[in-house]
């Protein structure tokens, strides 16, 4: 039977007190995902419980049934992989937003707020020759990446993301990252000047380096599961962690990793998949960007919108059995903006069989065995 988890990143929520404790999956319009709920089951669990970070990269990992000796420690060379590049032994990379400080130089955004996407693409332009002793690879957005020579005093530094950082002074935080590397240091003042012409409002824009990684094998997704598998996504860090499993990675034209993603792409590129691979994992980002912006009601919109552009046309046209999972990788709170270890809402189902569960999902154990070893679950 073929099976499909679609995975909505950070789905889970805590309780929105404009909403007198809704959530913006409860508070979403989802008859689909309703409907999924009335033939199989609706569940809380945490993907990441106790022992693992609450992020994309480790959750993600588990549902695809990677164990967590095999997890790499960041995930910088899996967005790496996603751009279709490498990097040797002597190399490392390292994740690098473009923020936004404030007067007294306090971190007030991760994600170069105030600035367009055009002009963050053109400031990565001024960054791609700035030195030959670090590569700048611009992703989307925000986002970017370092590439250097290894260092090992690099590699130990835990900067701390900027995503969880708000408020505090930024040369603090870059501080022993700059003291690790002479190039590093050189390369922010450098661009601290280039960034200069971008400040407004009382904003100051940065570079913010973190995250370091080095080349990582990890077993292939066949190896673990016995069965071949694609991953439908845009964002990098779920593309990398396809092609580092060496699962199929379909290029999508249309998609954004955000709310505005076209969903009838992914929807498209969907089905393919699901006639060619026995697994296949969609996913959708939006309503993580969402939630680290505390829009609830955004959130809650795109969760609406899976259910009716993607979910509703897949079940209507579905002409063979399909095993299926909707469910987030770990919670977002839209009240703090932070990822948490909280229990998020898992629904299982199967399609065109009339088969019910015959035990209940309590962990992520539960959902990659039903997703996995098909015999436990039939009748």
């Amino acid at each position: 039977m073929t099976c499909l988890i679609i995975l909505i990143d950070g789905l889970g929520d805590d309780p929105i007190p404009a909403w007198n404790g809704q959530t913006p999956f409860t508070r979403a319009f989802h008859p689909n995902m309703d409907r999924l709920i009335r033939e199989g089951r609706l569940s809380q669990v945490s993907i990441c419980e106790t022992d693992v970070v609450p992020e994309s990269l480790t959750c993600i990992l588990r549902l695809l049934g990677v164990p967590k000796e095999a997890f790499p420690t960041n995930r910088a060379y899996l967005e790496l992989l996603a751009q279709n590049r490498d990097v040797s032994e002597y190399e490392m990379v390292l994740r690098c937003n473009v923020v936004s400080q404030d007067s007294s130089g306090r971190l007030v955004s991760f994600n170069g707020m105030g600035l367009s996407f055009r002009e963050m693409e053109t400031m990565a332009g001024q960054f791609s020759s700035l030195t030959p002793d670090i590569e700048f690879i611009h992703l989307s957005g925000y986002r970017n990446l370092l590439v250097m020579d290894r260092k090992e005093s690099v590699l130990r530094i835990r900067t701390a993301p900027p995503h969880e950082s708000m408020g505090l002074p930024v040369d603090e935080l870059l501080a022993e990252l700059k003291s690790s590397s002479l190039a590093m240091k050189l390369f922010m003042q450098e661009t601290d000047q280039i960034l200069q012409q971008y400040n407004r409002n009382d904003l100051t824009y940065r570079l913010y380096p973190w995250g370091a990684s080095c080349r990582t094998e990890m077993p292939s997704f066949e190896t673990l599961n016995g069965m071949k598998g694609a991953l439908v996504c845009q964002t990098e860090i779920v593309r990398g962690i396809g092609k580092a499993l060496k699962m199929e990675v379909p290029e999508l034209s249309y998609c954004t990793a955000d709310t505005d993603t076209n969903i009838r792409e992914k929807l498209a590129v969907t089905r393919k998949m699901l006639t060619r691979f026995p697994f296949v994992m969609t996913h959708f980002n939006g309503t993580d960007e969402a939630a680290h912006r505390h829009d609830y009601e955004g959130k809650a919109e795109f969760i609406s919108r899976i259910d009716k552009e993607f979910l509703e046309p897949l079940l209507d046209t579905a002409e063979e059995p399909l095993r299926i999972v909707i469910c987030g990788d770990h919670v977002t709170s839209s009240v703090t903006g932070k990822h948490t270890r909280g229990r998020g809402p898992v629904i299982t189902a199967e399609t065109k069989t009339g088969h019910l569960l015959n035990r209940s999902i309590e962990t992520y154990r539960d959902i990659t065995d039903f997703l996995m070893k098909e015999s436990e679950y039939d009748g």
